[in-house]
C-alpha cells in the first residue's frame, strides 16, 4: 500500500445522527473514500464516532475531521472534538455546495454528501477550528438575544401603529401590544446589564472595549458586537480578512464583452457584524470630509444613498475591498493593542 499522507473524516450533521465518511490520500495524492457509518448525534454516539476512527486509521497519521456549520446541531460534536483535542474544520455551507456540483454526483444523499465533505477535507488545506473563549461567547449569545428582541419590538410598534390608525380600533390589541413592548423593553435593559457586568469582568477586555469606542461614532454596544462575532479578533490577521469575514467584500462578475454584472457587497460574512458596522459608516460619512466627498461623488452617479453606505473602488484587473473609516480604524485599533 501507497504511504498515507492524510486522513479525513467526512461528517454530514443532522438534528439526531451523523453520518460519517472516511477517506485518505496516498503518496501519489490518490484519494480513497473507503468507510462509511452512521452515529447518533449524542455523548454516546461522539464517542462511537472516534473509537471508530481509531479502528480505521493509520497511528501516526493525524486524522482530521470535517463538517458543516448546520446552524446549532455541529456544535457539541465539535466542542467534543476540541476537548479530545482533535484538528477540526467547520466549513461554510455554500463552500460545499459549490463543491458538490463539480463532482460527478446525480443522486445526493446523505451518505453522498459525507463523502464529498471528506473528499473536500482531503483536496483542500483547511484550518483548525477553535473555540471560542467563554466570556466571547457569552458575550454573543447576549447581543443576538438583544438584536432578536429588538426586531421583534420594531414588529410590534408596526402592528399597533396600524391598530391604532384604524377607524375603529381594538383597545384590547392595543393593551395586550402594548405590554408586550415594554416587556421587550425590560428584557433589553437585562441584557444590557448582564452585558456591562460580563465585560466587567475581564480587564483586558475593557481595555480593548475603550481602545475601539475612541473611534469616532463607534460605541460601546458595537465595540462588543465586534469582540463578540469575531473571538476578540484571535482568528484576524488583517484588514482584508476581517471585511471578508463580515461580507463586505465586493463581487464582480464579467465575462467577455456580453456579461457586465453590477459591483456588490458579498453578504456572504457574519451579518451580526455587518449589521453593527452601519451606524458607524453613517458617522463618518457625516464627520469625516474624506469619506462625505466619496460618498457624495457616488450618490451623484446612481442616486442610491443605501448603494452608496460601503464605496468601493473597481478596476478589470482586480477588485478593492470596501474602505470605509470604521472598518480600518476597528482593525488597526486592535492590531495596535496586541
Amino acid at each position: 500500500m501507497a504511504e498515507i499522507v492524510k486522513q479525513v473524516v467526512g461528517i454530514d450533521v443532522a438534528q439526531n445522527e451523523l453520518v460519517v465518511s472516511l477517506g485518505r490520500m496516498n503518496h501519489d495524492t490518490g484519494v480513497d473514500i473507503y468507510a462509511y457509518k452512521i452515529f447518533a448525534n449524542t455523548v454516546a454516539g461522539f464517542g462511537s464516532l472516534t473509537s471508530w476512527v481509531e479502528k480505521k486509521t493509520v497511528k501516526d497519521v493525524k486524522v482530521r475531521y470535517v463538517m458543516e456549520a448546520t446552524g446549532v446541531y455541529h456544535e457539541h460534536l465539535a466542542y467534543y472534538l476540541s476537548d479530545q483535542e482533535k484538528q477540526i474544520s467547520i466549513v461554510l455551507p455554500n463552500k460545499i455546495s459549490n463543491y458538490f456540483r463539480t463532482l460527478d454526483v446525480r443522486t445526493i444523499t446523505d451518505r453522498t454528501a459525507s463523502q464529498a465533505i471528506c473528499q473536500f477535507g482531503l483536496e483542500r488545506k483547511l484550518e483548525d477550528w477553535l473555540q471560542p473563549k467563554k466570556i466571547f461567547r457569552n458575550l454573543k449569545q447576549l447581543t443576538r438575544e438583544r438584536d432578536q428582541l429588538i426586531a421583534d419590538r420594531t414588529v410590534l410598534k408596526n402592528q399597533l401603529h396600524a391598530e391604532m390608525s384604524e377607524k375603529f380600533p381594538n383597545q384590547g390589541s392595543i393593551k395586550r401590544i402594548s405590554k408586550r413592548i415594554q416587556l421587550i423593553n425590560k428584557q433589553e435593559l437585562e441584557i444590557k446589564t448582564e452585558l456591562s457586568k460580563t465585560v466587567k469582568e475581564d480587564a483586558e477586555l475593557v481595555k480593548k472595549i475603550d481602545l475601539i469606542t475612541s473611534i469616532p461614532g463607534v460605541g460601546k454596544l458595537t465595540a462588543i458586537i465586534a469582540l463578540a462575532e469575531t473571538n476578540g479578533f484571535e482568528l484576524i490577521k488583517n484588514k482584508k480578512q476581517l471585511i471578508s469575514y463580515s461580507g463586505l467584500d465586493v463581487r464582480l462578475k464579467e465575462s467577455g464583452t456580453s456579461v457586465k454584472g453590477k459591483p456588490k457587497i458579498s453578504k456572504r460574512g457574519n451579518r451580526h457584524l455587518r449589521k453593527a458596522m452601519h451606524m458607524p459608516a453613517i458617522t463618518a460619512i457625516r464627520h469625516n470630509a474624506n469619506h462625505k466627498a466619496i460618498f457624495v461623488r457616488l450618490v451623484s452617479k446612481h442616486g442610491i444613498k443605501m448603494k452608496a453606505w460601503w464605496p468601493y473602488k473597481k478596476k478589470y484587473s482586480d477588485l478593492y475591498i470596501p474602505y470605509t473609516k470604521p472598518i480600518n480604524a476597528l482593525i488597526l485599533t486592535i492590531i495596535r493593542s496586541r
